[in-house]
C-alpha cells in the first residue's frame, strides 16, 4: 500500500511538472492560431471574391467564339508559343501545352499588379501600422507627416525603433515641413557674407570649414585615404549637404535657393558624383553604371566591409548620402544602393551591424514610392524570420506571403504538366 501511494504521488508531480512546462507553449500556439484566423478572415473575402470572378469570367469566355487579344509585348520571356508546343507535342498534348502558356501569362500579369491602390491602403488598427510612414498611402492628399493617430506605444522594440526612424525619414521625404532640429541648432548661425556656402563649395569657390579643404582637393588628395575618411568627422556635411544639420557646427544647411541652383549647374552635379564615388570606394563599393546607378562589390570589399561593420557611425553617413542624392539630382541612385545593402545583409549574410540601419533608415530614404515598395517586398521575402519583420504592415505581409505561395504552387503545377507533355 505504501509503495502504491508513493508511486501515485510521483505520477501527480510529473503531471504537474509537464503542465507547467507545456502551458507557455500551448498559450503561444493558441495566440498564434487566433492571430492567423483573424488575418484569414480579414483577407479571405476579397480573395474569394476575385477568385470567383475569375472563374466566372473564364467560364463565360469558354462558350464564346471570340478570343481575347494578345500582344507579343505582353508575352513573358522564354514562354513557348502555341505553335512551338504543337511542333513537339501530339494532338492530345497540344491542348495541355496551350493551357500552360495561358496560365503562365495570366499569372505573371496578376503578379505585376498583385496589389492595387485600394489593396495598399492600410487600416490604423494594423499590428505594424506606422503613422509616420506614407509608403502605403494611395492618395497624394493623404501623404505627409501631419497625419497622426493616437495609437499606444507598442511593446515590440524593433517596431518602436523603426517608428522613431520613420519620423525623421518622413520629414525628409516631404521637404522638411517639421522643424525637428536639436535645441542647440535653434540659435542663429554666425553672420557671413556667403549666402550659398554649399553651392560655392561645390563650385570650388570656397573651402570647407573647419578643415579648409577645397572640393578638388577632396577628390584628388583624400581618395583612398581611408584612415582620414574614417576618423575625420567634419567633412561629410560639406560633401553631402542637407536641409538638416549634422555634427559639424561650422557647416551650413542647404537652402531652397541653393538646391534650385545646384540642380541646374552641371559642374556642381558632376562634382557631387565624384564625391559619391569617393565614399563608395571607402565602403568597398563600385559604381558600375552612371546612368542607372547600379553598384557592385569593389576589389577591396572584404577589408572595407570589416571597417564598415566595426564603425557603426558610418550608418549615419550613408543615410546622409542617400538623402543628399535624392535632394541634389540623383534620386535614381538611391534604390540601387539600398538594394545592394539589402542583398549583402539579408542574402549574403554580410554587415550584421548595418542590417537594422538598412531596414529602418536606408530603405525609407528612397523617394520613389514604387521603388520603396519593391525594396520592402524584397526585404520581407528575404528576411530570415518573417514573423519578426516590423517594417511593413501585417496586411501587406500576408498578401505577399499568399502571392509567393501561389507562385510556388503555379510553378510546381506547370512543371508537373510539362513533365506529362
Amino acid at each position: 500500500m505504501y509503495r502504491c501511494c508513493v508511486t501515485s504521488w510521483h505520477v501527480v508531480l510529473i503531471m504537474v511538472w509537464f503542465v507547467n512546462r507545456l502551458y507557455p507553449l500551448v498559450d503561444w500556439l493558441w495566440r498564434r492560431l487566433c492571430f492567423i484566423w483573424r488575418c484569414l478572415i480579414r483577407v479571405s473575402a476579397p480573395v474569394v471574391g476575385r477568385t470567383l470572378s475569375a472563374i466566372g469570367f473564364k467560364r463565360s469566355d469558354h462558350g464564346s467564339q471570340s478570343k481575347p487579344e494578345t500582344s507579343d509585348e505582353n508575352k513573358p520571356p522564354g514562354t513557348s508559343s502555341p505553335k512551338e508546343v504543337e511542333g513537339v507535342c501530339c494532338e492530345g498534348q497540344h491542348a495541355a501545352g496551350n493551357k500552360v502558356v495561358d496560365q503562365r501569362s495570366e499569372f505573371e500579369e496578376d503578379e505585376d499588379n498583385e496589389l492595387s491602390d485600394d489593396e495598399f491602403r492600410v487600416e490604423t488598427t494594423d499590428e505594424f501600422y506606422c503613422d509616420y510612414d506614407s509608403t502605403w498611402e494611395t492618395e497624394e492628399s493623404q501623404e505627409g507627416p501631419f497625419k497622426r493617430t493616437s495609437r499606444p506605444q507598442s511593446r515590440n522594440y524593433k517596431f518602436n525603433r523603426f517608428r522613431d526612424a520613420a519620423r525623421d525619414m518622413q520629414n525628409y521625404r516631404h521637404g522638411y515641413p517639421l522643424d525637428i532640429r536639436p535645441q542647440r541648432w535653434n540659435r542663429p548661425p554666425p553672420l557671413e557674407q556667403d549666402d550659398k556656402p554649399n553651392l560655392n563649395f561645390y563650385l570650388g569657390l570656397r573651402s570647407s570649414s573647419p578643415d579648409g579643404v577645397y572640393i578638388n582637393d577632396f577628390h584628388t588628395q583624400w581618395y583612398g585615404e581611408y584612415d582620414i575618411l574614417e576618423y575625420v568627422h567634419t567633412y561629410i556635411q560639406w560633401l553631402f549637404p542637407l536641409q538638416e544639420p549634422g555634427m559639424n557646427c561650422d557647416a551650413r544647411t542647404l537652402t531652397k535657393a541653393e538646391i534650385e541652383e545646384f540642380l541646374n549647374n552641371a559642374t556642381a552635379k558632376a562634382n557631387l558624383l565624384t564625391s559619391y564615388k569617393l565614399m563608395l570606394d571607402f565602403y568597398g563599393i563600385e559604381l558600375c553604371d552612371e546612368e542607372t546607378g547600379d553598384v557592385k562589390r569593389a576589389w577591396n570589399w572584404k577589408d572595407r566591409f570589416n571597417n564598415l561593420n566595426s564603425h557603426t557611425h558610418n550608418n549615419l553617413r550613408i543615410t546622409r548620402i542617400l538623402k543628399c542624392l535624392g535632394t541634389l539630382g540623383y534620386p535614381h541612385y538611391q534604390a540601387p544602393l539600398v538594394r545592394f545593402f539589402l542583398e549583402e545583409t539579408l542574402v549574403n549574410g554580410e554587415l550584421p551591424k548595418v542590417k537594422d540601419s538598412v531596414l529602418s533608415y536606408f530603405l525609407f530614404a528612397v523617394l520613389d514610392k514604387r521603388h520603396r515598395r519593391e525594396l520592402i517586398k524584397f526585404a520581407y521575402l528575404e528576411y530570415d524570420r518573417r514573423d519578426e519583420f516590423v517594417w511593413c504592415p501585417k496586411k501587406i505581409q500576408i498578401k505577399w506571403s499568399m502571392s509567393k505561395s501561389q507562385k510556388e504552387m503555379h510553378s510546381n503545377k506547370q512543371a508537373h504538366v510539362l513533365d506529362m507533355v
